[in-house]
């Protein structure tokens, strides 16, 4: 792939804070489906409506998919985090904190070392840079340079992304994996 030497560099730098995985694959690998948004109105989250960078606020899903595909690579990266057994809430609770802090240190390295024209951070899960969403409390966003949809929300269907990657979704019993992507033009 051309840009081979940049994308070694972001990965081991991704890798170098924490992540488990990191790959760098075009955007025309991603799939996406806009029935993700359909799961989401399903609330499972708690998040649906409740959270800025969460649907319905974070946007239509034609236009964020639309977006998506106006970049041409994305880096994908996972954590993977040992658990004490398949019920361990707390562990799980833990290791979404884990992978939060890893996408903020990524997104920070990122800008500061990668030079390009266009870059979109997307995590998993949704927006945790505040304790409590200023959607909730009905503020505008209170870190707009900091908010990040998660790749749900862009419809991005995060198992066949791992695959595309060269990544497992799973990665064995009593784990938790957790995705992130940033998507950029060179």
């Amino acid at each position: 792939m051309k840009n081979e030497g940049i994308f070694k560099k972001i990965c081991d730098l991704t890798l170098e804070l924490g992540a488990f995985r990191a790959s760098v694959i075009p955007v025309s690998d991603v799939e996406t489906d806009r029935s993700f948004r359909d799961l989401c109105a399903m609330n499972t989250c708690g998040n649906y409506g409740r959270c800025w960078m969460c649907p319905p606020d974070a946007g239509d899903i034609d236009v964020l998919i639309e977006r998506l595909r106006s970049y041409s690579y994305i880096l994908v990266y996972q954590s993977v985090n040992e658990l004490e057994d398949s019920f361990d809430i707390e562990g799980m609770m833990a290791a979404s904190v884990y992978h939060n802090e890893l996408t903020q240190n990524v997104r920070k390295a990122l800008t500061e070392k990668l030079n390009v024209n266009r870059k979109l951070f997307l995590c998993a899960g949704g927006c945790r840079v505040c304790e409590v969403c200023a959607k909730k409390t009905d503020e505008p966003c209170r870190h707009p340079d900091l908010a990040m949809a998660s790749l749900e929300t862009y419809g991005v269907n995060v198992s066949k992304l791992a695959a595309a990657a060269g990544m497992k979704y799973i990665n064995g019993q009593n784990t938790v994996t957790y995705f992130s992507g940033v998507l950029f033009d060179i």
